[in-house]
């Protein structure tokens, strides 16, 4: 009998997916053995009993923790579906459907680096479901992986796909922050047509992302006149309303500044460290793109948009997944040349140690809960309740670097 050897890709990929498959039922065992409450996923169903019972949907206080609607008007008409299912069938959906949105993140962020193959995808996969942010995003039942899949489904698309602009436009107008990916690309592409260059293809790109917000904006506003309008013109500036700054669980440059300085108001403390880092962080994303490095820039533009939020719980930084994965694949293939063996070696070490940090829960390590704890941390605890924006603001000085580096040799 004549045995044909398979093809190693072909033997690979199913004891990738295999693995993935077994993580992620150990996952699921391990949510349901430490009785997740998906209390955010609790507030969404409320909103969307609010939008068909025709109440105040920012009048809403819900769970025990008498949580309020912190999003614009049209992600609480996207919630009203969940409003046709029990608990138990809601909350295993949310679950099944968190880890498949999963896969199709880390697929789109191995695309932006064209690495997508089958096996690494099963292989990251089964890997990235232990960071904290991701086992956070599920405990909640909380949008972050859907809001990343959007805004990569977007930027990953060819150059003018009659598409792009949608996946971000959306995103923004379901919660906010995403809008900063629009800002990038019109920066861009204002920079690119100032140097006489193709700044087109941004700015198309702007184009479709205000198009989107503005449709599905104004459809909320078609279905939700009356808390459209208190959103827009009240409720977008209340930050306040969504937790305590000081919070440990608030990694964000406002959030680190409130617990070093042992205060509830860091104020301009904050306002001009944020304008700083804004400024840097979405200077270091336009620069990647213009090099067409657009896998950096997103990845930066991202760090950025978490940085100088007001406020960004630790479940935000699911973009942790693509950091790692653009400074792993990167050390990989810088590997191939000799010149580039110690630029290879930062990057897999710098993947090591961000993977460490999101892996690690170090932030729950930390004095936190009832009494406002955080505000009395020590050296110490601060250092492990910051290792987020710490992790961010490396990764942005590590491209900064590169990209200034390969500026000087060209």
């Amino acid at each position: 009998m004549t045995v044909i050897a398979l093809p190693r890709v072909r033997r690979r990929a199913p004891v990738a997916l295999g693995a993935c498959l077994l993580s992620f039922a150990a996952f699921w065992w391990a949510q349901r053995a430490a009785h997740v409450s998906m209390i955010d996923l609790m507030v969404y169903r409320a909103e969307g009993e609010t939008v068909r019972a025709g109440g105040d949907l920012y009048a809403l206080r819900t769970t025990e923790a008498h949580l309020p609607t912190t999003y614009p008007p049209f992600a609480a008409l996207l919630f009203t579906p969940l409003t046709l299912l029990d608990t138990s069938t809601m909350r295993t959906l949310a679950t099944a459907g968190n880890l498949a949105l999963l896969v199709v993140f880390v697929t789109l962020s191995l695309r932006l680096v064209d690495h997508a193959r089958v096996e690494g995808v099963w292989w990251a996969s089964a890997a990235a479901v232990w960071c904290e942010p991701v086992w956070t995003t599920v405990r909640y039942g909380q949008i972050n992986l859907l809001l990343g899949v959007l805004v990569l489904w977007d930027l990953t698309r060819r150059p003018g796909h009659r598409w792009a602009g949608v996946g971000i436009g959306l995103a923004a107008a379901i919660k906010l922050t995403p809008a900063l990916f629009a800002v990038f690309l019109l920066v861009t592409g204002v920079v690119a047509y100032a140097r006489r260059g193709p700044g087109g293809p941004w700015l198309r790109h702007v184009r479709g992302s205000a198009v989107a917000f503005a449709g599905a904006t104004l459809l909320a506003a078609c279905a939700l006149p009356y808390d459209s309008w208190r959103f827009w013109s009240r409720m977008v500036f209340e930050t306040g309303r969504v937790g305590l700054v000081e919070d440990t669980a608030n990694q964000s440059l406002r959030g680190v500044l409130a617990r070093l300085l042992h205060t509830t108001q860091p104020g301009l403390w904050w306002v001009a460290t944020a304008a700083v880092a804004g400024s840097l962080g979405l200077g270091v994303a336009v620069a990647a793109e213009l090099r067409g490095r657009r896998a950096w820039a997103v990845a930066a533009c991202a760090v950025t948009a978490l940085l100088i939020s007001p406020v960004s719980w630790s479940h935000h930084w699911v973009w942790c997944v693509p950091m790692v994965l653009i400074l792993g694949t990167r050390g990989r293939a810088a590997a191939v040349g000799a010149a580039q063996v110690t630029a290879a070696r930062t990057a897999l070490v710098t993947a090591s140690g961000t993977s460490l940090v999101f892996c690690s829960y170090a932030l729950w390590w930390v004095p936190h809960g009832p009494g406002r704890l955080e505000l009395r941390q020590t050296g110490a605890q601060l250092t492990l309740s910051a290792l987020y924006e710490g992790a961010g603001l490396v990764f942005l000085t590590l491209i900064g670097v590169r990209l200034w580096r390969t500026y000087r040799t060209v």
